[in-house]
């Protein structure tokens, strides 16, 4: 017969437990965000985070200064919630309707406590508001763990009532904490995944139930590390059809843990799109608690650009003929095929054709934007000697180096050899990157390349002593449309697109381009091309 525990360790093991929940609860509070206003004494808005505007989709010089009741279909409860958490001096909380600046419908449970001057006099109230409209539909297997441990802990304290009499104020406390832990996750729009520190699925909210169609019984599964969790790794799990892409690490991510994926989710009868930050969660002393897969849905946004390079290639289509014609009729009269001009009508033409030539340039780009976003960007790889792009694209600014009295210094082997790569493309990478240098280098400035090459690649470095790019917009480098601050304040022309095609033809040739800046001192650009053929 086994041997009945005594009063004082029963109380021990549930104090153990409560110390368990609490563990539990704050390892999910500490890394998801919550709507949050703060109200005066009126109950008009001083204040209102990020998280309460894009739910609400009121900004804060729209909310701030409004009666609170004003967006929700019950002004009245609103009143008794705040009442209520006056009279009692402690958290109110209440299921209302909030009705959006779109006039949308959305059940939330507000969470109302009073606010205080350091003489304890009342001074208004703090409201946090939780859309529950997904938590009504799904409760899922933590909710049954919450009633599961609810119910122990209700056991535990019906044992031991004459000696816990604090233990139920402590468990009604757990209790709301985790309640709130549960309605903050289900919130969330999007899916939120969870694993442990074991790598095992701990929690996934309804978003990734509907959308990922995860389903209860994948909880418990053990994920790989393989490349920081890819979402790759989860192939068994989510059990809709997905793709996943990676996306480079640039600067400014989230923090040295942050690993950024795409992934196309087919959802119901179409695709939807979402960026996914891979995240480590910490506990304040440092400790490891699991990792947090969290999902942005970008599916406009991917859209608006679709149809936006679609509108570009079709307008750059329709200008290129006419700018076309008007090339070689300018060109034509410039030559005196139509009459002998004057110095003065000379200087004209002249000027319109240049302005005629930089369309064509603008037109050209776009066009060749729109190839690569279409896949329809076409390379002819041949084996060739690299200096046949040196000397064509050298050939096609020389002018422009004399004019600007620059001093150019090539450092390269004796002999170069033989690389696979498409000659076209490479000349317009490599007159887009000096072309570059010598419009931001200052006359009787110093432009270098330096070519190296070992068993493997192929090196090519460009380095200029012009303006140089200020750190702020560095990480913008290489995106379409983008022109450095500096140097649109020095009116220089440029479209604003040539680095992003030239990123884009050496990473076809399976090659690396890196770009480094110091705003005064100047830019070097280097980029890698295997010597073997491209697969």
């Amino acid at each position: 017969m086994a041997e009945k525990k005594s009063i004082k360790d029963e109380l021990e093991e549930t104090k153990e437990d409560l110390a368990d929940l609490e563990k539990y609860i704050e390892e999910f509070s500490t890394f998801l965000p919550l709507p949050v206003c703060t109200v005066n004494p009126v109950k008009r808005v001083i204040d209102a985070n990020k998280a309460f505007e894009a739910m609400t989709h009121y900004g804060s010089a729209e909310i701030v200064g409004e009666f609170l009741g004003n967006i929700f279909l019950k002004k009245e409860k609103l009143e008794e919630t705040l009442e209520r958490a006056k009279l009692k001096k402690e958290i109110a909380t209440d299921e209302l309707v909030l009705i959006s600046k779109q006039k949308k419908e959305i059940l939330v449970r507000i969470s109302a406590s009073i606010r205080q001057d350091e003489f304890d006099n009342f001074i208004g109230y703090f409201v946090s508001i939780t859309d529950i409209t997904e938590t009504k539909k799904f409760q899922g297997k933590l909710e049954e763990e919450v009633k599961a441990r609810t119910k122990e802990l209700d056991d535990s304290r019906k044992s031991l009532i004459n000696i816990l009499e604090d233990v139920e104020d402590e468990r009604n406390k757990a209790e709301e904490e985790k309640e709130k832990t549960l309605a903050l996750i289900s919130s969330f729009s999007t899916p939120v995944i969870f694993l442990n520190s074991q790598n095992k699925l701990a929690l996934f909210n309804p978003s990734a139930r509907e959308i990922l169609n995860i389903k209860d019984g994948d909880l418990d599964a053990e994920i790989s590390e393989n490349n920081n969790f890819s979402l790759n790794n989860f192939t068994g799990i989510i059990h809709n059809k997905f793709k996943v892409e990676k996306i480079e690490k640039g600067r400014g991510d989230i923090d040295e843990y942050a690993n950024l994926e795409e992934v196309t989710v087919k959802y119901r009868e179409g695709d939807r799109i979402y960026k996914v930050t891979t995240v480590k969660a910490k506990e304040k002393d440092g400790d490891y608690l699991g990792t947090v897969k969290i999902f942005y849905d970008t599916t406009r946004e991917k859209t608006i650009d679709r149809l936006k390079s679609e509108f570009i290639s079709i307008a750059a289509h329709q200008l290129r003929t006419p700018l076309s014609a008007i090339k070689w009729v300018i060109k034509m009269i410039l030559d005196g095929d139509a009459g002998k001009l004057t110095v003065e009508q000379q200087e004209l033409l002249s000027k319109g054709y240049a302005s005629n030539e930089r369309i064509i340039r603008l037109v050209n780009d776009l066009l060749n934007v729109s190839r690569i976003e279409e896949g329809k960007f076409g390379f002819d790889f041949q084996k060739e000697n690299f200096q046949k792009v040196i000397d064509a694209t050298l050939g096609n600014l020389e002018n422009l180096i004399v004019k600007n009295h620059l001093q150019l210094e090539i450092k390269k082997p004796k002999r170069l050899p033989e690389v696979y790569f498409d000659k076209e493309r490479m000349v317009m990478v490599m007159q887009n990157i000096l072309d570059n240098a010598i419009k931001y280098t200052p006359e009787y400035g110093k432009i270098e390349i330096k070519i190296e090459v070992d068993k493997q690649f192929l090196y090519v470095k460009i380095k200029d002593q012009g303006v140089g790019i200020p750190k702020k917009d560095q990480e913008k480098l290489f995106t379409k449309f983008f022109r450095a601050t500096n140097a649109v304040r020095l009116e220089t022309e440029g479209s604003g697109l040539g680095l992003f095609i030239v990123k884009n033809i050496i990473e076809r040739h399976n090659g690396k381009i890196i770009l480094t800046s110091e705003e005064g001192k100047g830019t070097e650009v280097s980029f890698s091309l295997p010597l073997n053929k491209p697969q």
